[in-house]
């Protein structure tokens, strides 16, 4: 499946995901060409990337069709991880998401279009489920009433993926991400803890009541998950959760997070179940799909929250 990829379009690269990504396929010898706007994304995360001769990166918006469509000629895979993923602030911009997520995934489909690109590998999330009734959820799994605008967008881009493979002979690699963790992490609850403890260790303000169940994954886990699953399937729409066979609360994050920075400050909790609109107070995804093309995550989810306090320690 992979033999005949020689040249490689990353969406987002400059984005913690994306150029963690763009790090991985340079060391398995692909020419890769990385596009980002460097809204959220940092050039310095490519820092390693730009020495390589194989690596090419374009500084362009992607809402800008005309600008991004010839960058598609002679691709043979597009991995598009370019997306708004602030879900917490997502009502106080109702359109962003809708714009980065949906209408960006829809000039990128066009561009493979009229360049022949056959296929694109995409970052989902777990958010698109909403609260499932079925725990762990697994990818067959009804899609409830939408709670967050995020996941709603996620989940329209999916569809628009699925109608143009459909339309176009195109092929699909869609992943459900949980919450990524690792180096080169920029949001998310453990920054904002680790900030907030930065500027008072004596005090946390915590969104919800701290027993929101969450998982996560550790960076390399999920490339590599990623990779195995493009390598070995083969159908017109292929759909993988990716996360780990693991939940924890918030509270047991914090327990973590102040045991390794030999803190102990005050709690405060602000809130009910849900830290803000959209929180989805348990997330925890059936990941045996993607296990049973043998692959495991290599980090527990204790493991992955110390090595990104370690990260944020030594970077901020």
């Amino acid at each position: 499946m992979s033999g005949d990829i020689k040249k490689i379009l990353i969406t987002g690269s400059a984005g913690f995901v994306g150029s963690h990504a763009v790090d991985f396929f340079l060391k398995k010898k692909f020419s890769i060409l990385g596009i980002d706007n460097l809204s959220t994304g940092k050039k310095h995360f490519l820092d390693n990337a730009l020495k390589n001769n194989n690596f090419k990166f374009i500084k362009k918006d992607l809402l800008n069709f005309k600008k991004i469509c010839k960058y598609f000629k002679n691709i043979d895979l597009v991995i598009h991880l370019s997306a708004n993923a602030d879900v917490k602030n997502g009502p106080k911009n109702p359109t962003i998401d809708l714009k980065q997520n949906l209408l960006v995934t829809s000039n990128v489909l066009e561009a493979m279009r009229i360049n022949n690109v056959k296929r694109i590998i995409f970052s989902s999330t777990g958010s698109i489920y909403g609260e499932a009734i079925k725990i762990p959820t697994p990818e067959n799994e009804d899609f409830p009433i939408q709670t967050s605008l995020y996941g709603a967008s996620k989940l329209a881009c999916e569809g628009l993926i699925s109608a143009y493979c459909e339309a176009y002979n195109m092929k699909t690699w869609i992943f459900r991400f949980v919450s990524i963790l690792g180096e080169r992490y920029t949001h998310g609850h453990v920054i904002d803890f680790y900030k907030s403890l930065k500027i008072n260790n004596k005090f946390l303000k915590v969104l919800g009541d701290g027993t929101q169940k969450k998982s996560y994954l550790y960076i390399k886990d999920c490339i590599e998950a990623i990779w195995l699953a493009f390598k070995k399937t083969n159908k017109k729409i292929n759909i993988f959760n990716l996360g780990t066979n693991e939940y924890c609360s918030v509270n047991e994050s914090i327990k973590w997070i102040c045991k390794d920075l030999g803190l102990n400050p005050k709690l405060k909790y602000k809130g009910g179940k849900r830290g803000w609109v959209g929180d989805n107070p348990f997330i925890f995804l059936d990941i045996r799909k993607i296990r049973s093309l043998g692959w495991k995550p290599k980090l527990t989810i204790k493991q992955s929250i110390i090595k990104t306090i370690k990260y944020l320690q030594n970077t901020i």
